[in-house]
């Protein structure tokens, strides 16, 4: 009301009920206008966009419930109480049919009235703020898609071309898929755009970080559960299975879910049923799964992390995202989305890089991957109050490369430590046609490091 009156609309043509409820609403506080016919009744409304009307039936020009059909044609938020002589239970239904608020008939108490238009306005404030969060969140939602149409994947390289060629391939179909590769390469980016480009599009991804749970937590947010269901279940929740029906289901970190749930996940996989927690009637359902793993999928089979059958089941098709160091003709676009991205969120100008950054951006190791840059473009605008964004607003560990931290090298199908650096050293030394410097960075490590691995494990090159 913005400080106001709330402001009521009285059509009623008997002089004495006019007077008597203009002088009550008037002392509880409501600014009254009085329309003694259902002509000027109908323009008030109009005119003034009252708060409340306050209608009787019984007017000399028209039907007080054709009245009311206007009203509510013209402002269907608008609360209208009926009030009448013609106590009919008819009139009562109609009214309410029509739309009204609530049902008075004459002689009626002061105070019940004044209540009742407490009442009246109370939801209708309540209506107005629903209105406006929906609003809010129809923007948001706007400003959501947005975000995740920035964050596209960026396909300068030929391995994440080749990607997305697979996913053009892949999308439409139902098949399960398995992504793989290291943490903040951009699996969940890459999930997104899989669904973006399924026939599930216009419903919902649903994420689950089965990371993010503890092991007695995981089945309840899965499967979901009924009021009750064990301790501190203090009202039902559907689940993320139930959520996903008809959409996608992501799991992230799928090789952290506890090994007797997989068993169970399995099942759910292959019958297309699950049963909630605390119930007894297992419920259909329908989601495309995609799940993604930042080690081995063979290897947590081997360590006992992740079932073999489920392994099999989800890697229809299996997709490995490459790390950063591998593409790194990504990172000048990558590092221009981000860019754009939080000077809008700063209320920025999006600054020019200086030559200088970009060099040091392609020749950081980047152990974090795409995550990491991230970051790091964030920090940098954070600093920078120039138009140009210069060496000195990057982090320290990229501006002193000497820093960085050295890429996770990946454990192979044997487990051994020891032999997967040395099949890492052998791929890297491969891409790079025997070029010990283009190797190094590869890895993201010196060539005195490189050279000195290539004697440990007797490597000829």
């Amino acid at each position: 009301m913005n400080g106001r009156l709330p402001t009521i609309v009285v059509i009623d043509d008997e002089r004495t009920v006019q007077a008597t409820l203009s002088a009550v609403l008037q002392r509880n506080k409501f600014a009254v206008e009085i329309a003694p016919n259902a002509a000027q009744g109908r323009r008030k409304v109009l005119e003034l966009k009252p708060d409340l009307v306050l209608l009787d039936l019984g007017l000399p020009d028209a039907d007080g419930l054709e009245v009311l059909k206007d009203i509510k044609a013209e402002q269907p938020g608008l609360p209208v109480i009926i009030l009448t002589a013609h106590d009919s239970l008819a009139n009562a239904i109609d009214a309410i049919k029509l739309g009204a608020f609530h049902f008075l008939s004459k002689p009626y108490a002061v105070e019940e009235l004044v209540s009742l238009c407490r009442r009246a306005l109370e939801q209708q404030a309540l209506v107005a703020h629903t209105v406006v969060l929906e609003k809010e969140k129809a923007q948001l939602q706007i400003r959501l898609n947005a975000a995740e149409e920035q964050l596209a994947p960026v396909t300068i390289s030929k391995q994440m071309r080749d990607l997305e060629q697979l996913i053009a391939r892949v999308a439409p179909s139902d098949a399960n898929v398995l992504l793989t590769g290291e943490s903040g390469v951009g699996k969940e980016v890459i999930a997104r755009r899989i669904h973006e480009q399924s026939t599930r599009a216009g419903a919902t991804m649903v994420k689950l970080n089965c990371g993010a749970f503890p092991a007695n937590m995981i089945e309840g947010e899965l499967f979901g559960y009924a009021k009750g269901a064990f301790t501190g279940a203090v009202a039902a929740f559907p689940g993320m299975v139930a959520e996903a029906d008809g959409g996608t289901l992501f799991l992230d970190e799928v090789t952290e879910m506890p090994i007797e749930l997989q068993t169970r996940f399995l099942r759910v996989l292959q019958d297309r049923e699950y049963r909630p927690l605390g119930t007894t009637k297992n419920l259909p359902v329908n989601f495309r799964l995609i799940a993604a793993c930042n080690r081995p999928p063979a290897v947590a089979v081997q360590e006992g992390r992740l079932r073999q059958d489920l392994y099999f089941r989800l890697k229809t098709f299996e997709m490995e995202v490459p790390p950063l160091r591998e593409r790194r003709e990504d990172i000048a676009k990558l590092t221009d989305t981000f860019l754009r991205r939080f000077a809008q969120q700063l209320g920025k100008t999006a600054p020019k890089l200086e030559p200088e950054v970009l060099e040091l951006l392609r020749a950081y190791p980047w152990p974090g991957n795409v995550r990491e840059l991230q970051n790091a473009i964030e920090h940098s605008l954070v600093l920078c109050d120039e138009p140009v964004l210069r060496a000195r607003h990057l982090p320290r560990e990229i501006q002193t490369p000497d820093l960085a931290p050295s890429p996770t090298i990946r454990k192979g199908t044997s487990g051994s430590f020891v032999d997967a650096e040395r099949e890492t050293l052998i791929e890297a030394l491969r891409k790079a046609d025997g070029n010990k410097a283009k190797a190094a960075r590869l890895l993201g490590i010196h060539r005195a490091t490189i050279y000195a691995k290539i004697r440990q494990f007797g490597l000829s090159v």
